[in-house]
């Protein structure tokens, strides 16, 4: 159960980096900091300020402000007990409300495209007594997925002078720069044994030690403490001579309020926290705290992270920087962490970027904007490129078959659909054959292929027949989830899994009839759903995962074995409507049943945001009955599936496309 003063706030830099923390400001897992970068050159990412201890001094008295956790499950100091109010918009913003009256406000923003962070505290209401500030900040200087120990090598010395030092904690590590209103006071400390439960919950280790350096001292007057802090020498933190840092935190903030004003809806401002420039790419985060970018979250994020929020001509740059990375007919799976080499092996992600460039091609029609050629030439042909390279065959044995027009994929110990998970080299769900999502993308791709070279025309047909011939489960009513399993022609595998959906929403057409469509979508609703998105997995199953929790194998055992994804009832939902018939109420009941649910969890976890899963089923705690999140607090394509349904399926006119 995600208590209320346990819920995550995010503030990112477009670069990669962000910083992250709880409402009450303990810090519950490894990936939560106040200053974590992104390297550009290889987007490696670094916890540089992990937090920060703050007092407030009344005379002899004093009051914390900031609240940490210790081994084992100890708070101390307990600030958080001060907090009046929280609002997470326009950005963190804390009211403390001391006993003497003493009301401050603590806020944090990260400025778009600065790898670094502005902190503020500020007095309510003026008071006629001396209040001195004294902020502590905690450092590591380590990989955002690691953990820091105390050690003999830390640098707690610092450069420069007490309106901008610098520290440089260890070798190969990006600088810290602060610059602050206040005085700096070198006192090198440790702190021991921080405790992070969410680590713990995770089945991984929990604590760890973190450096202080010094501490800085504010008088807390009329004008505001500040703190900036900052991961290289940017050239935000260049002060002229006639500059200040309380004028430069103000330029900072104004700029950053009119930027996030502009946009239409809180959830319009949560998606461009996923859209980052790294390097000299254009991409999108699949998640955060822990993933970088995928291709195939890319793809279907883009979808609605940016074409159904209007900003296509960014659409049209991820896609293009994507396109640039094609290899024997296959766009990457991901780039993994600190490289820039790119992983293949993934059968769906190219597939995707087809449908997504489909996509963008039609909002640039129904827009009146026009493609250069270039641009236009680089995105066919990468669709041709993929077309050519998934029908002659590529990597892990993907290839059309000559047969029946069908897409075949996967080798063992390879998982290449998005039920990807692995357990010790064991593959949970390898589903090496025809997978039925595969198939209705591969029939797309074709489709979107033949607009433009009228040759793949006939393959697109003969896979469309093949699909409503060899699909069709008549035992269950609805469809097999993959055939000829591990290439073995007419072997079924009959369980009832999502991929399904998508032959009839979640993509331009529908592939069944509408007596088909409607048993499939039937089906999909009384196993699968739930308020948090679609079970991976049916309850009936002996497999079945009802919980995603445990040590690292448990929760790769239930991650497509019963847990549910958000982001799939974008497609449900649309699938639903098409059978149901797209009219005014109904899509009123869609809202009401469906998407409510979607809307309320945007304040139970990470705020403004819906997570990557759920379980699969409720769970009974002394605070309630809840469905509880899992996975990343904030994910792309949960958010940008929300955004597709609600600029598109459920906003527009009723549509002739209702299964037929």
């Amino acid at each position: 159960m995600i208590k209320s003063n346990e819920r995550e706030w995010l503030e990112t830099d477009g670069l990669g980096g962000f910083a992250s923390g709880t409402v009450s400001g303990r810090r519950t897992r490894r990936y939560h900091a106040l200053l974590l970068a992104s390297v550009p050159e290889n987007q490696a990412r670094f916890v540089l300020v992990n937090g920060l201890e703050v007092y407030v001094h009344m005379g002899a008295e004093r009051r914390a402000l900031s609240s940490q956790l210790y081994l084992p499950n100890v708070i101390h100091p307990h600030g958080d007990r001060f907090i009046h109010d929280f609002q997470s918009d326009p950005w963190p913003t804390w009211d403390f409300h001391l006993e003497s009256g003493v009301r401050i406000r603590q806020e944090f923003f990260v400025p778009h495209g600065f790898s670094g962070i502005v902190i503020k505290w500020s007095l309510i209401e003026p008071v006629h007594q001396g209040l001195t500030l004294t902020v502590r900040p905690l450092l590591s200087g380590r990989n955002y997925h690691a953990l820091h120990h105390a050690n003999d090598v830390f640098r707690f010395d610092h450069q420069g002078d007490a309106r901008h030092l610098v520290w440089a904690p260890y070798p190969g590590v990006p600088r810290i720069h602060a610059l602050t209103t206040g005085t700096y006071q070198a006192d090198p400390l440790w702190f021991y044994r921080f405790y992070y439960p969410l680590e713990e919950e995770r089945g991984l280790d929990d604590s760890e030690d973190l450096a202080s350096p010094g501490v800085f001292r504010f008088e807390l007057r009329s004008e505001a403490a500040i703190l900036m802090l900052s991961a290289s020498g940017e050239r935000q933190l260049q002060l002229a001579d006639d500059d200040s840092v309380q004028l430069l935190a103000r330029r900072l903030e104004r700029n950053e309020r009119v930027r996030r004003i502009r946009f239409s809806s809180r959830l319009h401002r949560s998606a461009n926290q996923f859209l980052i420039r790294s390097g000299d790419r254009e991409t999108i985060i699949a998640g955060y705290p822990w993933f970088t970018d995928w291709g195939r979250d890319s793809f279907i994020a883009c979808r609605g992270l940016c074409l159904a929020t209007g900003d296509v001509a960014r659409a049209g740059r991820i896609l293009s920087d994507w396109a640039n990375t094609v290899s024997r007919g296959m766009l990457p799976n991901r780039f993994p962490d600190g490289s820039n080499t790119p992983e293949y092996n993934s059968v769906d992600a190219s597939l995707w970027f087809v449908i997504a460039v489909h996509d963008y091609l039609e909002a640039m029609r129904k827009t009146g904007q026009t493609l250069t050629s270039q641009e236009r030439d680089r995105l066919l042909n990468t669709v041709e490129a993929i077309l050519q390279g998934y029908s002659r065959g590529t990597r892990f044995g993907i290839r059309a078959d000559e047969e029946d027009g069908l897409l075949r994929a996967g080798e063992p110990g390879q998982q290449l659909t998005w039920m990807d998970a692995r357990v010790d080299g064991c593959v949970i769900t390898p589903r090496i054959g025809k997978p039925v999502e595969i198939q209705a993308l591969w029939i797309h791709a074709l489709e979107t292929g033949s607009q433009f070279d009228p040759r793949w025309r006939s393959l697109e047909q003969q896979a469309r027949e093949s699909f409503g011939n060899r699909f069709w489960n008549a035992e269950k009513d609805c469809l097999f989830d993959v055939i000829d399993v591990d290439h073995q022609r007419d072997v079924m595998d009959s369980r009832i899994r999502p991929n399904q959906i998508f032959a009839v929403g979640g993509l331009p057409h529908c592939l069944l009839s509408p007596q088909q469509a409607r048993s499939v979508v039937k089906r999909v609703e009384t196993e699968l759903v739930t308020p948090g998105g679609l079970r991976t997995l049916s309850p009936e199953d002996p497999d079945y995962h009802p919980h995603y929790r445990g040590n690292p194998r448990a929760r790769d055992e239930a991650y497509h074995q019963g847990t549910a994804w958000p982001w799939l009832m974008g497609p449900f939902i649309e699938a639903w409507l098409r059978v149901h018939g797209e009219t005014a109420e109904n899509r009123t009941m869609a809202r009401t049943r469906f998407v409510q649910p979607l809307l309320n969890h945007l304040d139970d976890a990470g705020l403004g945001h819906l997570s990557e899963i759920m379980d699969g089923e409720t769970t009974s705690t002394s605070e309630g009955t809840r469905q509880i999140p899992r996975g990343c607090p904030f994910q792309a394509w949960s958010l940008g599936e929300l955004l597709r349904l609600l600029e598109g399926p459920l906003s527009s006119p009723e549509s002739p496309d209702s299964g037929e």
